[in-house]
Parts: structure tokens; C-alpha cells; sequence
């Protein structure tokens, strides 16, 4: 599906980003591989690890259409990964956060449709389900431009979808970093925010792995989950520092202690596939009728029952101390 196609990947300089191209790399020969992002550091060092004649390297925030427009010229497959993440961090600076996350997700698809682009999909979070917090109310507003997007695509051949999963390990700012930082330090005792506290686990490359499939599954205006297992915080500490005492530190601003990937109220439109689920649009396009009971793959799904949510505190794989501390370790070679 690659094969001498042109990709770009917004925010691409970023943890996915390079597991993205890396895996594309190794299993395809795409005509162009666009990494668009903001950080000239964090470009300038993947230029010396990507050399690729394929690899070009776009300056550019995803709050400029103009410069976004620009990029996409002549590119097939679009990837939106740029996203103001930190719950935090949103919380305290919510027009920055709304500026990247929605206005950015906005800008995205025009120059999308600008551009005549295939296919995009975005990338979401599982705090986009029932939203406590800043970050995960503009991914949700994200998510339903990108699905809306589809209605608005007329005569153009793009189409938009969304994957949403859970907490990476390994990734900037996670949990695994900061605890494997703080034993390194010295620290005597590992915060925990509550100890009841579950999070949805999966490796970047699962992640990427996801993503490569869905471009060929998807219709359009699908929002695509994985079924993957959940962890237990308290768990998650043992696995990385066994033995040593933990202290609680409270929940954090706009932190939730279990995490939603389908919520309860979607569960009309959710279908249960082998390995994931998929939430069709609220919204009927009018350009074509969709069965998203089947995917372009010819795999099927079925619906779940009313009431079905998909929680992190329910989940009916929950990872063992053991093997959070084996699947930690691989998923950060």
C-alpha cells in the first residue's frame, strides 16, 4: 500500500514518529517520507539516525495552514501525531492546548482536502472517552472534526479515520521514564498518584503496527481501538522497583483513576472485531452508506451489547507483575 507513495507525519519527530518511520522504512520504499514538525533539535538529530533519500524534513507548526498546505503537496498518506499531551500542562495553559489540538486538527484537514490526500488518519488518546480534563476534551473535539471531515470531502477522494489507545510505554513524560529516573536519582520511595489507580498499556510499536493496518481497513470516519491488556499502578511499581515503598502523592489535576477507550453512551455504535473495536460516526454522510460491520480488509464485527464500556478498571486482561516487567522490557529495546 506504501510502495512509492508520499507520507507525511505531523508532530513526526516525536516518539511515533520515529518508530513510524522505521517501520516503514524496513518494510516499504516510499517515494517520500515528510516528517513535519516544529523542534529544528529533534530534526537536525534524525536526520543523522533517517538517511534515506526518500526522508524530507518540514520546519512547521500544525497552527499554520498555510505552511501545512505547503508540506502536502503531492502526498498520499497523512499521519496526525502533533498534539499538546501533557494533562497538566493543558490544564494550565488551555488556549495553547486548544491552539495545537483543535485549530491544528482543523488546519490538518484543510490542507488535506486542499491537497486531494488519500487518506489521514489521527491520532487520539483514551482520555478523548468522557473527557475530565483540557487535553482530552480537545482530542474529543479533534476526533469529531476528523470523523466530520468525511461529510465535508464532497468530490475529494479523502478520507479520515482516528485510532485512540492507551498510555505508550516509554514515551515522553510516561509513568516508566519518571520511575526508572527517580531509582536512578536514588530515590528511597516511588510516588503513587492513588493506589487503585488502572492504565490501558501498549508499546509504540503495537501502536505503529495499529495504525500501518488501519489505513487499509478503513472506510472513513471510524474511530479505531485496540483491544489491549491493562496494568495496575501499584503493579506497575513493583514490576519496576520491586520491594521498595511507594507513598501516595493524590491524583493530579484533570488525572483520572481509570481510563475510558469506549465509553458506555457509544455503545450503539460500537462494533467488537478479532483483536479491536471500532465506533462508527453519530452522523450519517451523505455522500455514501457504510456498513462498518465490515472493514475494506473483509473483516467483520459485530455489535457490542447496550450499556458496553470499554475501562481499564474492567478490563478482562489485566497484565501480571511478571509480565509488565517482561513486556516493559521489550517494548523499550
Amino acid at each position: 500500500m506504501f510502495e512509492q507513495k508520499s507520507i507525511l507525519i505531523t508532530g513526526g519527530s516525536g516518539s511515533f514518529g520515529k518508530m513510524y518511520i522505521r517501520q516503514i522504512l524496513a518494510r516499504y520504499r516510499p517515494q517520500r517520507l515528510i516528517v513535519y514538525s516544529r523542534d529544528e533539535l529533534k530534526q537536525f538529530e534524525m536526520q543523522q539516525e533517517f538517511t534515506d533519500p526518500c526522508m524530507r524534513f518540514f520546519l512547521g507548526d500544525v497552527r499554520d495552514r498555510e505552511r501545512l498546505t505547503q508540506a502536502m503537496r503531492g502526498v498520499d498518506f497523512v499521519i496526525h501525531a502533533a498534539a499538546m499531551k501533557q494533562v497538566p500542562a493543558a490544564e494550565y495553559n488551555p488556549t495553547e492546548c486548544i491552539r495545537t489540538n483543535v485549530n491544528g486538527a482543523e488546519n490538518v484537514i484543510a490542507a488535506a482536502l486542499a491537497n486531494n490526500v488519500d487518506r489521514v488518519i489521527a491520532l487520539s488518546t483514551d482520555k478523548a472517552a468522557n473527557p475530565i480534563n483540557l487535553y482530552g476534551a480537545t482530542k474529543l473535539v479533534s476526533d469529531k472534526l476528523f470523523v466530520a471531515a468525511n461529510n465535508m470531502a464532497g468530490s475529494h477522494r479523502t478520507r479520515f479515520a482516528v485510532v485512540r489507545y492507551g498510555n505508550v510505554v516509554g514515551s515522553r513524560g510516561s509513568v516508566v521514564p519518571f520511575f526508572e529516573r527517580l531509582i536512578a536519582q536514588g530515590a528511597t520511595s516511588l510516588p503513587i498518584t492513588h493506589e487503585n489507580m488502572t492504565r490501558f498499556w501498549i508499546s509504540l510499536e503495537q501502536g505503529v503496527e495499529f495504525v500501518l493496518t488501519n489505513f487499509t481497513r478503513m472506510h472513513g470516519g471510524e474511530i479505531f481501538i485496540p483491544k489491549i491488556p491493562s496494568v495496575r499502578i501499584m503493579d506497575l511499581a513493583e514490576a519496576i522497583a520491586p520491594g521498595m515503598p511507594t507513598h501516595v502523592v493524590g491524583i493530579r489535576p484533570g488525572e483520572k483513576l481509570h481510563e475510558i477507550m469506549c465509553p458506555a453512551d457509544d455503545s450503539h455504535l460500537t462494533y467488537e472485531f478479532g483483536d479491536h473495536y471500532v465506533i462508527a460516526p453519530t452522523i450519517r454522510f451523505h455522500h455514501v452508506d457504510v456498513d462498518f460491520a465490515t472493514n475494506r480488509l473483509g473483516e467483520e464485527g459485530a455489535r457490542v451489547e447496550q450499556g458496553f464500556e470499554y475501562n481499564s478498571g474492567t478490563n478482562p486482561h489485566f497484565f501480571t507483575v511478571e509480565e509488565i516487567r517482561a513486556f516493559n522490557a521489550k517494548a523499550m529495546l
